[in-house]
């Protein structure tokens, strides 16, 4: 007999914690901007994730690295602005955690007070323990990420599945383990074998969120603008597009500028 979900009109962290517990998948989406975070937060979405990956998504960018804080910043705020419901989570962007504990810190403060986030997410296991720490000492829940870092492209070299080989692998669940001792909120984990990504699950008490980490993980996490099909050059195994955005944006401005072209637009019910 299947039980009713219940009903929560504020995600928070303690949330995504009892819907693990009680077995409801949560569900993840990146937003950038005011429009489409209010969009994403009234379709229900958990969690929002304002992500790194406006570096490429928003501003062109070939990687995550460009992007600063501030940039990170002025794409929270708007987000922020827009939500009623979920619960906002901040990449913070290359450079900004990786020297040193006390710049993770600072950069980790004024992402919080700058745009009203509400938790932190960055890259890497046992080699940023003490940035984490740092960041969790000073009451910002922080969310981690495993598996592929796209931070650390160039290190790997390729964005293929991580953690196959058993060292990887074994690196992983103790990294993972390790996020969840020192007191993060859940975890991400990116591309790597789905076995891994259920064993990693059922052994943490954290949530785990999955994207390119099949479905034994306890919710998903995708760019809003690949799952729109807003962009066709971008097509990973792991994504479902629910929309061709693509095609239905492009033939609307076409349009348009047809209309334009031809007179027809604007008629004479659309003028004063």
């Amino acid at each position: 007999m299947s039980t009713a979900k219940k009903s929560y009109s504020r995600v928070t962290t303690h949330t995504l914690a009892e819907m693990k517990q009680n077995g409801e998948k949560i569900s993840m989406l990146t937003a950038y901007d005011y429009t489409l975070a209010g969009l994403v937060d009234q379709a229900g979405t958990d969690v929002i994730l304002v992500g790194d990956s406006a570096s490429n998504v928003i501003a062109g960018h070939e990687t995550t690295l460009p992007i600063t804080l501030d940039e990170m910043i002025y794409h929270a705020s708007s987000v922020i602005r827009a939500v009623k419901r979920a619960l906002v989570v901040v990449d913070l962007p290359f450079g900004t955690y990786q020297a040193d504990s006390k710049e993770a810190l600072r950069s980790a403060i004024k992402i919080m007070k700058a745009s009203g986030a509400h938790a932190v997410k960055l890259e890497g296991g046992n080699e940023e323990r003490q940035s984490i720490e740092r960041i969790l000492q000073a009451g910002i829940p922080v969310m981690g990420h495993l598996g592929l870092t796209p931070q650390s492209i160039y290190k790997f070299g390729t964005y293929t599945v991580r953690a196959k080989e058993e060292a990887e692998a074994k690196k992983l669940i103790e990294d993972a383990k390790m996020l969840e001792e020192i007191g993060c909120f859940a975890l991400v984990l990116e591309k790597i074998p789905a076995h891994l990504a259920e064993r990693v699950a059922q052994e943490l008490h954290i949530p785990v969120i999955g994207i390119g980490a099949g479905g034994g993980v306890d919710g998903q996490v995708l760019v809003l603008h690949d799952m729109l099909g807003m962009s066709k050059e971008f097509s990973p195994r792991f994504l479902r597009r629910y929309a061709d955005l693509h095609t239905v944006i492009t033939a609307a401005v076409s349009q348009y500028s047809k209309d334009v072209k031809s007179k027809n637009f604007p008629n004479e019910k659309e003028q004063y």
